[in-house]
């Protein structure tokens, strides 16, 4: 009857840390990016009455008898599947559909969470919502960045200003009226920029040849602060009865180039060399309005930072006063072989352990790694029904404990009377 005792106390125990467990978890299903722990019970050890016997002289043999000598808790499992996301709206609300964990630090050490309700502090830092940095990699001048070096601090501030680029390529479409005469002009204003960030102003004149499929294309400038002489900038285009622009210049690429070599200035900027791109594919002649102009071109004027945005695969762009993007940095995302064998560090926080294993640290998107959806947070994956079926199992199987212990002690209580 004893054994029976102390097999029923090790039962109440042990189903009262399944209810601790219980408790917890149903406290944190409106905490982001908690995950939910799970509690796995083992017997202990068995006291062996009898042991097995082999058949032998024509018997069978016999089976072991034991007794055994209660319960314990065998594990308190982390379960790491994915919270269902809620939108805020926030820029800097982050969450991970997939695998990874974001990567934080301070001076104590680096740690990693699910929860990515990040904020902006004063000095441009990214940080979470104890102030801990949200570790990845900054990006150069050229928006270039290497995943293979160590995660480091973000600072959205590092690049306050874009600096001006000249323009050196433009890529043109549009439409020639073919109802122009011959010789017969139809000018067009393009913008472009020096290394400065200088606006300037060449006209592109398309002048219809004699032969009315043919166009000859000429450079201008009224601009006194350019000392290049256009004279030689200059293409023939050819369109066939279909108003389709032929490549004529036989390098088979579909495209007409007119190149503006040298482009010099008397206001202090560098020479430069502009490349103008006519894709036959895009430009046609046919009857009705011009629409030619440039659809896509390089170069800008300086610009100071305004905003700053966060895509899906983790990338800090910002955004500047000239309209210009630049790639700041790229948040590092870590995955482990055994997410069971992290310990829990408090503040939604994750340690590495021996049993964890080391990081894989990547990008958001590659080799594995969950995408990142922003404006939004990874909540709770606490399944609230099932945490209630839990509880009512943990408080019968308490309560079955406690009769064990009543009867036992009813049954002592019996003995004890036999001396009477």
């Amino acid at each position: 009857m004893m054994p029976s005792m102390f097999s029923a106390i090790s039962g109440l125990k042990a189903h009262q840390e399944m209810m601790n467990v219980i408790g917890n978890n149903i406290a944190n299903v409106n905490t982001p990016g908690y995950k939910t722990s799970r509690v796995n019970f083992k017997d202990v050890f068995s006291q062996t009455l009898r042991g097995a016997t082999g058949p032998q002289q024509g018997r069978g043999g016999t089976n072991p008898q034991q007794i055994g000598l209660g319960t314990s808790v065998a594990s308190i499992d982390n379960i790491f599947t994915n919270g269902n996301p809620q939108r805020t709206d926030s820029p800097f609300d982050l969450s991970l559909s997939g695998n990874g964990f974001f990567m934080v630090g301070d001076n104590s050490g680096r740690y990693f969470t699910r929860a990515g309700n990040f904020g902006i502090g004063p000095d441009g830092s990214l940080a979470d919502s104890s102030g801990r940095l949200v570790l990845g990699w900054t990006a150069d001048i050229d928006g270039k960045y290497d995943t293979a070096a160590e995660p480091t601090p973000l600072n959205i501030y590092d690049k306050l200003t874009l600096d001006a680029q000249p323009t050196a390529n433009v890529i043109m479409g549009g439409n020639l009226d073919a109802g122009t005469p011959v010789n017969g002009e139809i000018p067009y204003n393009l913008s472009i920029y020096d290394s400065l960030g200088n606006e300037h102003i060449l006209t592109m004149n398309f002048t219809r040849m004699d032969d009315p499929n043919t166009w000859k294309v000429t450079i201008t400038t009224d601009d006194s602060s350019i000392t290049s002489d256009l004279t030689d900038a200059s293409i023939t285009l050819t369109f066939d009865s279909n108003g389709k622009l032929i490549d004529t210049d036989g390098t088979a690429d579909k495209m007409m180039t007119l190149s503006i070599p040298g482009l010099t200035y008397n206001n202090g900027s560098s020479d430069q060399n502009i490349t103008l791109s006519l894709p036959t594919e895009n430009f046609t002649m046919y009857a009705g309005n011009t629409t030619a102009k440039a659809t896509d071109k390089d170069g800008c004027t300086a610009g100071t930072f305004e905003d700053c945005s966060i895509d899906q695969y983790g990338r800090l762009i910002g955004t500047y006063s000239n309209g210009g993007r630049q790639l700041l940095g790229v948040l590092a995302i870590a995955d482990f072989a055994n997410e069971g064998g992290l310990l829990k560090a408090g503040d939604n926080l994750f340690q590495d352990t021996n049993n964890s294993g080391n990081p894989e640290i990547g990008q958001a998107g590659q080799k594995g790694f969950g995408v990142i959806d922003p404006g939004t947070l990874e909540m709770s994956n606490v399944d609230l029904s099932q945490e209630f079926t839990n509880m009512i199992i943990a408080q019968r199987g308490f309560q079955a404990n406690s009769r064990v212990i009543t009867a036992s002690d009813e049954l002592l209580q019996e003995l004890v009377n036999l001396k009477r």
